[in-house]
């Protein structure tokens, strides 16, 4: 048997090695979109020579689906992420706290081994489960910063209640759980920290409600079926990464921007990457307010009014998408210009690079095709069109199993 060369060794080393940007270079989105590109390029290389036979393409997947001791390397998920939630560490640095109590869940004073009681926590934790369960909340779930639902290994449901805000908190991850018929909750009591309870109004029934959020980052996720949005993003918030999501049967799916008067939502950046938009989707995938938006390598597969829309003039960036129009010949446009007259939204830059049409799709694009404003709405390197299938076979929540690659 032949030794490697040691100067191959550390070429494999370094392909399969996340690469971590600080936050200062964040401003340099040429350079991040350079060097996603090159590691998703270098990804597809490797799998045409064999080096890493379970490679998909999928730079997330990639990078940590192969192991089969992912089990003992959980945490080594957060240096996965991509896009503009890529710093998301959630509880990275933590212990792993294992929910084991899927039954009583005490909005006020949280029972240890409930994932209330983890998520309220202050320092950074990794929170497990023991088991296959189904988690119906009281109350909405108030999360406390630096911490990740990791759902791999089990089938976890949070469902028929008030379901997940992340608000004024930061450096959160939500992986591999089922989020689906979220209720309203709220005019109730509720803790947010081991320290404090408060008053709470009644909650919109988002799936996931990110309220001045920042570095966060939901992947792997089955999202359907609640009374608001899936998931939103509004208040301020930024520095957000939603891929590999799969969500269903649903009207209003994602909202990212407070209202078209809420100046602040204009540092809004947001990665939506990798998902598959399913049946019984309706509109909002996503409508974006005032911010920069980064649309990449999604399968858009059902919509009945539009997939994008938005207003108060946001950039969007949609590469790398395929779009199946519907059947009917009054819903082929993928976008939709919202509370402007023409001569307004006519200059706000949208535009569509690299995108399949499919059925009758098409895309309005609008604004300057080579804006600097898209190198703030810009977080990684497409992938061809042609490759979504492969690249999103496997959105929504995985069904891992211990002891071999997930």
């Amino acid at each position: 048997m032949t030794n490697t060369p040691l100067s191959l060794l550390f070429l494999l080393f370094s392909l399969l090695t996340p690469t971590l940007i600080s936050s200062s270079s964040l401003q340099n989105a040429e350079f991040i979109v350079g060097e996603v590109n090159r590691k998703v390029n270098a990804s597809a290389a490797r799998r045409n020579l064999g080096y890493l036979s379970c490679a998909t393409g999928n730079p997330i997947d990639d990078c940590w689906r192969c192991d089969p001791n992912w089990e003992n390397n959980r945490q080594r998920l957060a240096d996965c992420a991509i896009g503009f939630g890529k710093n998301a560490i959630g509880g990275r640095d933590g212990k792993i706290y294992v929910v084991d109590d899927a039954e009583n869940d005490d909005p006020v004073n949280p029972i240890p081994g409930t994932l209330r009681h983890a998520v309220i926590q202050d320092e950074p934790l990794w929170i497990i489960f023991a088991r296959d369960m189904v988690i119906q909340l009281k109350e909405e779930l108030i999360m406390n910063s630096f911490k990740t639902i990791d759902g791999r290994g089990a089938s976890v449901h949070i469902s028929g209640g008030p379901c997940i805000t992340i608000q004024y908190v930061t450096n959160v991850i939500i992986h591999g759980i089922h989020i689906h018929d979220c209720k309203q909750g709220g005019n109730a009591m509720v803790r947010d920290s081991p320290r404090h309870y408060g008053w709470r109004t009644v909650s919109d029934g988002d799936g996931v409600s990110i309220f001045g959020g920042s570095h966060v980052w939901v992947d792997h996720c089955s999202l359907s079926n609640c009374i608001d949005g899936l998931i939103d993003a509004i208040h301020g918030s930024t520095a957000i990464t939603i891929s590999n999501n799969y969500m269903t049967h649903h009207d209003k799916v994602m909202l990212l921007g407070h209202n078209d008067a809420y100046t602040q939502d204009k540092n809004m950046q947001v990665t939506i990457a990798f998902n598959h938009f399913g049946e019984g989707l309706v509109q909002r995938m996503p409508r974006c307010r005032l911010g920069y938006f980064h649309v990449v390598n999604n399968d858009y597969t059902h919509w009945e009014m539009y997939a994008i829309g938005g207003s108060a003039n946001p950039t969007i960036n949609s590469q790398g998408n395929r779009f199946v129009a519907p059947d009917d010949r009054f819903s082929k446009e993928v976008t939709k210009h919202e509370d402007a007259s023409e001569d307004e939204w006519k200059e706000w830059n949208w535009r569509s690079e690299g995108d399949m049409m499919l059925n009758g799709a098409f895309f309005t694009s609008t604004g300057a095709g080579a804006s600097s404003s898209y190198a703030r709405a810009s977080s990684l390197g497409a992938r061809p069109s042609s490759l979504v299938g492969s690249i999103t076979t496997n959105a929504g929540a995985l069904n891992c199993k211990k002891g071999s690659p997930c």
